[in-house]
């Protein structure tokens, strides 16, 4: 089956599950790649001054052939890197897993956020430098601040952020979030927020020449938030929470909050769950990318005034997201399955059964106007 009919069906699985209808707007799917290749994943990075395209694989276990199920052959953690502008690959780095992927263009070192260690590389050879040592930190979303070329590593079960130079490498520390940590997005001017995955929500402020979390701000009656973008011009943060209420109702928003005090200047409907958010300054637009399938985008109309622009089908399982600054394009990624077998158990957090991964089918996606 080529590569168009199949996202062709994966988009008619991805409207069947969102509770959002499309809305029309100026952004679509302009090019996808089926590069295949097994393995779990979760963030994907762009760097844009590179060209390069990162995203993390997991390991696959071995496991024997049945009677009514084939063979699954075990496949090692790897970094898989792509071109930026053809998402044709141009290679990979083997034992290097993790969750998320950052580069910092200056020193040209790449850092995954691996466990039980975090993994540093040399992006232009394409090879590992390192294990780094985090401590009991489990690192899962991880951040570059070009403000003073660091790298923040967000662990979840001890609701901190370890600090490392990315210049050597070197772990100058950790800071107490106060929260589950999910994503990170800094002002550019010394200034790093942090969105809490909690059900009472939140994010935390931090100041990091001083490398302290200064305060908190809340979102009240909102809560289990994946995604951050923040228009830095402006101080707007942008917040996709998959709660809103309590008890949750059905509906996930996005949460507009003040970047300078916290002040929640208003919330927005979006299409579904989202593990990701960014944010195009050129544009004046914040994107969330839920894992029905869908992608919200917000238009920030002029300062204090935003309005919901476009609801984009994309990729049944497609909830993570990047931009590139240079072109404007964003990429997310997903892979297809099939029919739910009966009687199948509920996943984790009591998230609704999945069919089984179709072999091969791993897509990138790249949207744009």
């Amino acid at each position: 089956m080529r590569s168009a009919t199949v996202l062709a069906a994966a988009l008619l699985l991805a409207c069947a599950s969102s509770a959002v209808s499309q809305v029309d707007g100026p952004y679509k799917v302009l090019k996808s790649a089926r590069v295949g290749g097994e393995g779990g994943w979760d963030y994907i990075y762009a760097d844009a001054a590179g060209r390069r395209l990162y995203i993390p694989r997991g390991a696959v276990k071995a496991v024997p052939a049945t009677d009514s199920k084939p063979a699954v052959d075990a496949v090692d953690a790897r970094l898989t890197i792509f071109d930026l502008d053809t998402l044709k690959p141009v290679g990979e780095i083997a034992g290097v897993g993790g969750n998320g992927a950052v580069v910092d263009p200056a020193s040209h070192h790449g850092f995954t956020s691996d466990h039980p260690q975090v993994s540093m590389f040399d992006t232009v050879t394409m090879k590992l430098i390192k294990k780094i040592d985090v401590g009991a930190a489990r690192p899962d979303g991880i951040y570059f601040d070009p403000f003073n070329e660091r790298v923040y590593v967000f662990s979840h079960p001890t609701k901190d952020a370890t600090v490392i130079d990315a210049k050597d490498g070197t772990v100058l520390g950790t800071i107490d979030l106060g929260g589950v940590p999910e994503e990170g997005v800094g002002d550019g001017k010394g200034m790093l927020y942090v969105v809490m995955q909690d059900a009472v929500g939140g994010v935390a402020v931090v100041d990091v020449k001083a490398m302290k979390t200064v305060t908190h701000y809340s979102f009240v009656d909102k809560g289990g938030c994946n995604g951050l973008a923040l228009d830095a011009k402006n101080s707007v943060l942008f917040a996709a929470c998959s709660r809103a209420g309590t008890p949750p109702a059905p509906q996930p928003t996005m949460v507009v909050m003040s970047a300078k005090d916290g002040k929640i200047l208003t919330t927005l409907p979006i299409a579904g769950g989202s593990d990701g958010a960014t944010f195009n300054a050129k544009t004046m637009e914040a994107f969330s990318t839920q894992g029905n399938g869908t992608m919200s985008i917000i238009h920030e109309k002029s300062p204090g005034v935003f309005e919901s622009e476009q609801t984009l089908q994309t990729m049944n399982g497609a909830r993570t997201v990047t931009f590139d600054s240079k072109t404007g394009h964003l990429f997310t990624m997903s892979q297809e399955r099939g029919p739910v077998p009966e009687g199948a158990p509920a996943g984790p957090g009591g998230r609704p059964a999945q069919g089984p991964i179709v072999p091969g089918s791993f897509t990138i996606l790249m949207v744009g106007r």
